[in-house]
């Protein structure tokens, strides 16, 4: 068998075989989870239309069925909202045949039941049947980065004060969509690792992750196919809310993360962002957001040479990507015979637009590297965006934030910060949003640790909320972060009462933020606070555990917790107290996977990889995570109340 990363896109395509299957002369209905790992990973809707299918549409409350012969593609149970839409599709009359692929067993009584309620909802004469798929739909957002898109919203509730320890914390304790979101990802995780022939060790770090490790370790099917598998890995699972800075950091020099955090999203996806193509047509427009001509993406899984350009946005600094994207653009036009003259030095926007305009009416040239020109047009979209120019301004206001926090208390540095919050008619084009100042108080609060609360902090955090509950209702059309935040879709909605009931929540949850280390003993800290000749910086909380992993003394960890997974691991663990018996480590394997649990960025998944590859030659990293974090979706993840919508049964 090859070697488990390169397999990894092999399992991502071998999920969508069972569909592929069934597709022909039917339309497929894909939930928003399914339709995200079909872009990055299932080659795309093209990829079911050239195997049969009629057509492909979103299982969406207002689907209608359009043919006798459906499939649904959902990528958990069906329940709640889904089992609502395929209720809907199936109740309009005109379905004859339709066929569910889900993931794992089907709940309740199996697949039978399952059957007989579909064809229920059908009526007379309908017929139903059920496929369960093998490994699970993920979308590979990069060699190293694979994504479970339906658990974007899994991230453990923050603890209050006084709040129960990692160790105290069970599946039991955790709210009930939380503990079906980890039920899911065990049951995904588990068919991934059977896909890959894993045998694998879990390892903890924080509380949700403990629980994940615990559910993985003792779950029946993943002990019996650790029985059988032979490649033996390593997972590290590690709680984002330990160290939320380096989600709203801006500390990457890199140009997928900028991409992914300054262009829109692309509707109905958590991932991929939308390209303007207008520049490829005859179109003469002004219109940022013109409707009329279909944005481009980032996904390319059919283009190799896209593949390898965006690999490289992820992987190189800023600058060498840019000129990456350059030298593909040439060579694209050389083959296809286009007039460009060739210039050296630095690379413009301007520039890369001119070539881009080379391809613009010739439509071969265009259909061979479309996918390299939308990946080009994102880069001079996002070099040309004003939220690009702000991110330097964010990064050195981070550094100032960072030697502050070391030399003076929270209250004085929320003091500083109360000037820059203006109101909407205040504001220039360099100074910070609402959202940007939430950003900075995540970081903060995050970057300080444990703060010793008194009046003197209750008093700055006053002033500061009522500054933040102005500007908020001052807004003349609230951003989408703002309205999900305040629960308010609209200003007519936003009353001065909802503003400063959202901002007190933020507050409370930003102290939470400030304890989420409180116990651990050797990762408790993420801030360096410099000396007379070294500047004060950040120090991530994953470099600092991939370090730990890869020291070649192999120190017993001390907030790396191993979990076992039968009587055998209890034993050793028990032993080793009194004899020599040598304790599973995390870095005894020659596969790494690292599951950042609640989100990881770009710049993270970078700095793994780098780390391992340094520290530790020849072992193989993977990095897989319920999401890929911008500093303006972590803030969203943590204050928006309804994260994990609850999804009742059938």
């Amino acid at each position: 068998m090859a070697a488990p990363v390169a397999e990894l896109r092999r399992v991502c395509r071998q999920a969508w075989e069972p569909v592929l299957a069934v597709a022909p002369r039917a339309v497929v209905f894909l939930d928003a989870a399914s339709a995200e790992a079909l872009h990055w990973g299932g080659g795309g809707a093209g990829e079911l239309l050239a195997a049969g299918a009629l057509a492909v549409r979103a299982l969406a409350a207002e689907a209608a069925a359009g043919g006798s012969r459906v499939v649904f593609v959902v990528n958990g149970p069906l329940r709640g909202g889904t089992a609502a839409a395929v209720r809907r599709v199936l109740g309009q009359g005109g379905v004859r045949h339709c066929v569910l692929v889900s993931g794992g067993e089907a709940e309740g009584g199996g697949a039978a039941e399952l059957e007989e309620t579909l064809r229920r909802w059908m009526g007379e004469g309908g017929r139903a049947e059920v496929v369960l798929r093998g490994p699970p739909l993920l979308a590979p957002v990069s060699a190293e980065l694979c994504l479970l898109p339906a658990l974007a919203g899994l991230l453990m509730p923050l603890p209050g004060p006084g709040g129960p320890g990692p160790a105290e914390v069970g599946l039991g304790a955790l709210p009930a969509e939380l503990r079906a979101a980890v039920r899911a990802v065990v049951g995904d995780l588990d068919a991934l690792f059977a896909a890959l022939g894993l045998r694998e060790e879990s390892f903890a770090v924080g509380a949700l992750s403990r629980v994940v490790a615990a559910e993985l370790a003792s779950y029946a099917s993943a002990r019996n196919r650790r029985r059988t598998a032979i490649n033996k890995a390593s997972v590290v699972f590690v709680d984002r809310t330990l160290d939320l800075a380096g989600a709203v950091g801006h500390h990457g020099d890199n140009l997928a993360e900028k991409i992914l955090s300054v262009l829109p999203k692309l509707p109905g996806h958590k991932t991929d962002v939308m390209v303007n193509m207008v520049e490829l047509t005859a179109l003469q427009t002004a219109d940022e957001t013109c409707s009329i001509i279909a944005p481009g993406c980032l996904a390319q899984p059919n283009d190799p040479a896209a593949k390898a350009l965006w690999e490289s946005f992820m992987n190189l600094k800023q600058k060498e990507a840019v000129m990456e994207a350059r030298r593909h653009l040439v060579e694209a036009a050389s083959r296809e015979n286009l007039p460009i003259k060739m210039s050296m030095g630095r690379v413009t926007p301007e520039q890369l637009s001119s070539y881009v305009q080379l391809f613009r009416n010739n439509l071969k040239a265009l259909e061979n590297h479309c996918g390299l020109l939308q990946l080009v047009l994102a880069t001079v979209q996002t070099l040309k965006h004003p939220q690009t120019s702000k991110w330097d301004n964010f990064l050195a206001f981070e550094r100032l934030l960072l030697q502050t926090i070391g030399e003076s208390d929270m209250p004085s540095v929320l003091n500083q910060l109360l000037p820059m919050i203006k109101s909407y008619n205040e504001r220039t084009k360099d100074d910070y949003t609402c959202e940007d100042f939430l950003i900075l108080l995540v970081y903060m609060y995050s970057v300080v640790g444990e703060i010793k609360s008194g009046k003197e902090l209750e008093a700055a955090e006053e002033e500061v909320k009522k500054a933040l509950v102005k500007a908020i209702c001052d807004e003349p059309e609230p951003p989408p972060v703002l309205r999900k935040i305040t629960g308010c879709d609209s200003l007519l909605n936003l009353t001065s009462q909802k503003a400063t009931d959202a901002v007190d929540e933020i507050f409370r949850s930003l102290r939470d933020i400030a304890r989420a280390r409180m116990h651990m003993k050797q990762f408790n800290s993420i801030h360096n606070p410099g000396s007379n000749t070294h500047q004060a910086s950040y120090r991530p909380l994953l470099k600092q555990v991939v370090e730990e992993i890869c020291n070649p003394d192999r120190p017993d960890p001390v907030d790396i917790e191993h979990m076992s997974s039968g009587l055998t691991d209890l034993l050793k663990t028990g032993f080793s107290m009194f004899m020599k018996v040598n304790r599973p480590h995390p870095g005894d394997h020659p596969l790494l996977i690292i599951f950042m649990v609640g989100g990881v960025t770009v710049s993270e998944v970078k700095m793994v990889k780098d780390l391992v590859a340094t520290r530790k030659p020849g072992t193989q990293v993977m990095v897989l995570s319920s999401a890929l974090l911008t500093p303006c979706s972590a803030v969203e993840l943590l204050f928006a109340p309804d994260r994990l919508q609850p999804d009742a049964d059938i």
